[in-house]
């Protein structure tokens, strides 16, 4: 069966993007161990699930990117992609036909993709769908990509969560550049 993964780059105190959508403090990290890590990502999914934000993030950067520009955009480009918003009519990426809209049933759909032929699914950012799949127990793992930073201000990953969430570690991963992969699940699963 297929996982649903969340990959998130975090700072120490638990922002993911800093005041205006700020994330240059991960391009300053960004190193060759950074890469093989998204790469070997990439690699192991064949869809992509994003929340509203994210999706309107990334679809102003990716869909003209290249793999000679940014290595990567090959994949990121033209996997599927599914974005989880009640507002949205439709999603469109560049010159790709691969972005559709979810607006109700997540946890039906997300079931449904489970069962399906095929590679896991990544959650880029989107710290508002994580928190809403994670207390619906519809991530498999989280990948936290702990940056050696703090910040005062910008966007958190956990915010308002109705009651406390048990995790299990499963595994660690250090980089030369100070950041390190958490991998983790629900504890329980």
């Amino acid at each position: 069966m297929r996982k649903v993964i969340a990959s998130v780059f975090v700072t120490l105190n638990g922002y993911m993007v800093g005041p205006h959508e700020d994330m240059s403090w991960v391009l300053d990290n960004f190193n060759e161990e950074m890469a093989k890590y998204a790469g070997d990502l990439m690699n192991s999914m064949d869809t992509i699930l994003l929340g509203r934000l994210t999706y309107e993030i990334m679809t102003k950067a990716w869909p003209e990117q290249t793999e000679a520009t940014s290595p990567g955009a090959d994949k990121m480009n033209t996997n599927p992609k599914i974005v989880f918003s009640r507002t949205l009519e439709k999603a469109e990426w560049g010159k790709w036909k691969n972005a559709r809209v979810v607006k109700d049933n997540a946890v039906s759909e997300i079931a449904r993709l489970k069962q399906l032929p095929g590679k896991d699914m990544v959650i880029y950012g989107s710290a508002n769908l994580i928190q809403g799949f994670t207390q619906l127990g519809l991530i498999d793992e989280y990948q936290l990509l702990v940056h050696p930073i703090i910040m005062g201000g910008g966007k958190r990953l956990w915010t308002d969560m109705a009651h406390p969430i048990n995790f299990k570690l499963l595994r660690t991963q250090t980089f030369k550049n100070g950041v390190a992969v958490l991998y983790y699940s629900l504890a329980g699963k």
